[in-house]
């Protein structure tokens, strides 16, 4: 029972090894005609060694992350550190989400320096400074702590009021406990940022009508200082109903003309006409209750935990091994909410064309694949299994066939 839970483990890690030698390979394909412009012959020679370098690290990463599961696993680590705490369901439970997520980001720190500081920074990407990278790095933690010990506790009511019958009632709270993650992200964005507002002018005004036309009430227009810690371009919105506050990147604000600043905002508004976030969630559902099973089937033999050192069930390291089986399905649930988020991503770009932006998401959407270093002609593979947005080529097509569509004489 152990070599098999360490063989997943080690086949789970694999595929994303294989995924990442994919991505490495593509690198050599050749770019469609249509986004040829977006790099200039010196752009995309760095971009080919950024995108390598990027890959190359994943790999090390997932080599690291590898050894590391499967040493904890194998030595038993997980009962003998829970060990150290006193005995009872609570505290060894916690010790064990300790253990685990502590050493996820602790030897996480030396990847995340190695992308963030030396080769974000290499590349003129990274604006943070090693102070802003430790604070992050200690947010990590404690975030990552809060959150898992709030899922562990989950898991252990669930399992200890309704036993058996523990699946609906797990998947239940999982799909509440996502919803309040949607709703806390404007809190979690506020941490480490500075927002003000967006001053007057043009664009407020345009995107205030563009809100209005459609229903919405707009309680503020803010600008992040993103600039801080990144070149890279954004925009958002957050909010419940019909009240919305507009979040935009200062890089998307300094980097952008009025017009491409509201096409990219018209396509985010067009998500939320279409409340594809909600679609979203609903089908999540699913994959919450694949992963309320696998809860449920990680609880029901105390063998598989003495065969790990334990002297009865921990729902700490059942968090573990729940951990190790979604590793191993994600490949095949994330093709299906994969396909519909990219459905979704062709359809908010058409609102910006039918808002009279299409020419200007065109060339939006080159700017910031060009400013966020996008990978211009990735493996066919590879953006079925893990692309939630379509290739930037397929996206302007699909633009360009909408605006032709626009402009026929209905």
């Amino acid at each position: 029972m152990k070599l098999a839970v360490i063989l997943l483990c080690i086949l789970g890690k694999l595929y994303g090894m294989l995924l990442q030698i994919v991505q490495y390979r593509s690198a050599g394909n050749p770019t469609p005609a249509g986004v040829a412009d977006v790099y200039d012959a010196e752009t995309y020679r760095r971009w080919k060694a950024y995108s390598r370098e990027k890959c190359r690290l994943q790999m090390i990463s997932t080599a690291i992350s590898c050894a590391l599961s499967v040493g904890l696993l194998a030595s038993d680590a997980y009962a003998r550190f829970a060990s150290l705490f006193p005995e009872g369901m609570i505290g060894q439970m916690f010790a064990v989400v300790l253990l685990e997520v502590g050493v996820g980001v602790i030897a996480g720190v030396a990847i995340s320096y190695a992308d963030t500081i030396v080769i974000e920074g290499k590349y003129g990407f990274n604006r943070s400074t090693k102070k802003t990278f430790v604070l992050d790095q200690i947010r990590s933690l404690l975030v990552g702590l809060l959150l898992s010990a709030a899922l562990v506790s989950l898991y252990a009511l669930a399992h200890r009021l309704a036993g058996d019958f523990m699946i609906l009632l797990f998947a239940a709270g999982l799909f509440g406990f996502t919803l309040l993650i949607s709703f806390l992200f404007p809190l979690f964005s506020r941490l480490g940022n500075k927002f003000t507002l967006l001053e007057e002018g043009e664009l407020r005004d345009r995107l205030s009508e563009l809100m209005q036309k459609h229903g919405y009430k707009v309680r503020a227009i803010e600008v992040m200082d993103a600039s801080r810690r990144t070149t890279k371009l954004n925009a958002y919105f957050t909010g419940f109903g019909k009240l919305k506050t507009i979040v935009l990147y200062d890089n998307l604000v300094n980097a952008m003309s009025t017009d491409e600043i509201c096409a990219v905002f018209a396509h985010e508004m067009g998500h939320g006409l279409h409340r594809d976030v909600l679609k979203q969630q609903i089908l999540n559902l699913g994959n919450l209750l694949l992963m309320a099973v696998l809860a449920w089937l990680a609880v029901r033999s105390s063998a598989l935990y003495t065969a790990f050192g334990f002297t009865a069930v921990n729902y700490g390291f059942a968090y573990v091994l729940l951990g190790v089986g979604l590793e191993l399905l994600q490949p095949f649930t994330g093709i299906v909410t994969n396909a519909y988020s990219r459905h979704a991503e062709y359809r908010a770009d058409r609102q910006a064309v039918r808002e009279g932006y299409g020419a200007a998401m065109i060339t939006a959407l080159k700017k910031l694949a060009k400013e966020n270093f996008a990978h211009l002609s990735p493996s066919p593979t590879y953006v079925v299994l893990e692309y939630s947005h379509p290739p930037l080529a397929a996206r302007i097509e699909a633009v360009e066939r909408a605006m032709e569509s626009d402009a026929l004489p209905s």
